[in-house]
């Protein structure tokens, strides 16, 4: 049974608050490229520069692309592949700011991969991370810069986000593991 831990109105909050942080970690938009992992991160980067544009209407050069990182994975052989994505890089990236936006943060691999994608196309100056969750059970040495929610979760458990751009509808949700109490299993 899933249960909703986000709705459309607690995602919203998060990307604007990490907007905000964006732009203070980076002192304003100068030189800043956000960059989607497709599909959902493709979306949140997009809703982020829309949100930065808003904050600060001066931030005329904040590009917004997106970084398919398919072929860089190095668990091709054992997980279950997509089809590759479109990458769009907007301009040159050297010696640009470069935030990377993913929708969830698991193992780190996703990351990784990203990581040498962009590896590709520049040198930026900085690379950042912005994650709309944040579940735990890294497998690389990965962090965050900059995350909308930490969500605790057991592995057996599956953090599932739904946005209207993809799936017509908005809210993250988990499902899967056991039906423990938290505020129960706190106070043992």
């Amino acid at each position: 049974m899933a249960r909703t831990v986000l709705n459309q109105a607690d995602i919203a909050r998060a990307l604007t608050r990490i907007s905000h942080e964006i732009l203070e970690s980076n002192r304003g938009p100068d030189k800043l490229v956000i960059l989607g992992i497709p599909t959902r991160g493709v979306v949140l980067a997009q809703r982020i520069a829309e949100t930065i544009q808003r904050i600060e209407p001066a931030a005329t050069d904040v590009r917004v692309g997106s970084l398919d990182v398919t072929m860089y994975r190095d668990d091709l052989a054992h997980t279950r592949t997509r089809t590759p994505s479109r990458t769009l890089v907007p301009g040159s990236i050297d010696g640009a700011t470069v935030v990377l936006v993913d929708d969830v943060l698991y193992s780190g691999r996703t990351i990784r991969a990203a990581l040498d994608a962009l590896g590709d196309h520049g040198r930026p100056t900085i690379v950042r991370l912005a994650v709309l969750v944040d579940r735990g059970h890294r497998e690389l040495p990965i962090r965050a810069d900059f995350v909308g929610k930490n969500l605790p979760s057991s592995t057996d458990e599956r953090i599932n986000l739904h946005l209207l751009e993809v799936d017509g509808d908005e809210f993250v949700s988990i499902d899967g593991g056991t039906a423990i109490d938290h505020d129960e299993a706190a106070a043992r």
